[in-house]
């Protein structure tokens, strides 16, 4: 019986190593399978993290170049409105100064005495006989009055082919096209 027993307790501390054995295999599988997660997980966090720089570094860009453009968005709506107010300003000033009987006259004798050929200059009706008198020697000069002119004057030679206008629009405009580019200097 002594070897039966021995036996049997052979074969106990047999299978108990054996099964020893195959937990420390599953451990050590289940450690390794574990290390291995843990690693997957760390190389994750760090992409994540590194997504999450740039991606936020990118936003920041975003960012500060949109608050760029809305400063110059600003900056050219400020410029546009006050070489608008001056550009208005002008066109007030101009229009008065051909309103006035005066300047209206010397600006008119000025324009036609280089003319050679017959011309024909159109002026409002409240200015068309003042500017008459003024160019009554100079027969070459027809004086017309024209209810669409507001103000300022237009001068049409060879048979009405060729005409100048010097209307308030035309002149605040002219003045205002040469003066744009040097004001636009000044408000940046």
């Amino acid at each position: 019986m002594e070897d039966l027993q021995s036996l049997l307790e052979k074969i106990n501390r047999d299978g108990v190593e054996k099964a020893e054995a195959e937990a420390k295999k599953i451990i050590d599988a289940a450690k390794d399978r574990a290390a291995a997660l843990v690693k997957e997980a760390q190389e994750e966090a760090l992409r994540l993290r590194e997504d999450a720089k740039k991606d936020a570094a990118s936003s920041a860009a975003r960012a500060e170049e949109s608050l760029r453009q809305a400063a110059r968005d600003t900056v050219l709506k400020v410029e546009n409105a006050l070489l608008a107010l001056f550009e208005k300003t002008l066109a007030k000033d101009v229009e008065k100064a051909l309103a006035d009987e005066n300047t209206i006259c010397a600006l008119v004798a000025e324009a036609v005495k280089a003319v050679a050929s017959p011309a024909e200059v159109a002026l409002p009706a409240s200015l068309a006989q003042a500017v008459q008198a003024r160019l009554a020697a100079n027969d070459k000069v027809t004086v017309v009055m024209d209810a669409t002119l507001g103000s300022g004057f237009s001068i049409k030679t060879e048979g009405g082919r060729v005409e100048s206008s010097f209307t308030a629009e035309d002149i605040a405009g002219e003045i205002a096209r040469r003066l744009r580019p040097d004001l636009a200097k000044l408000l940046k």
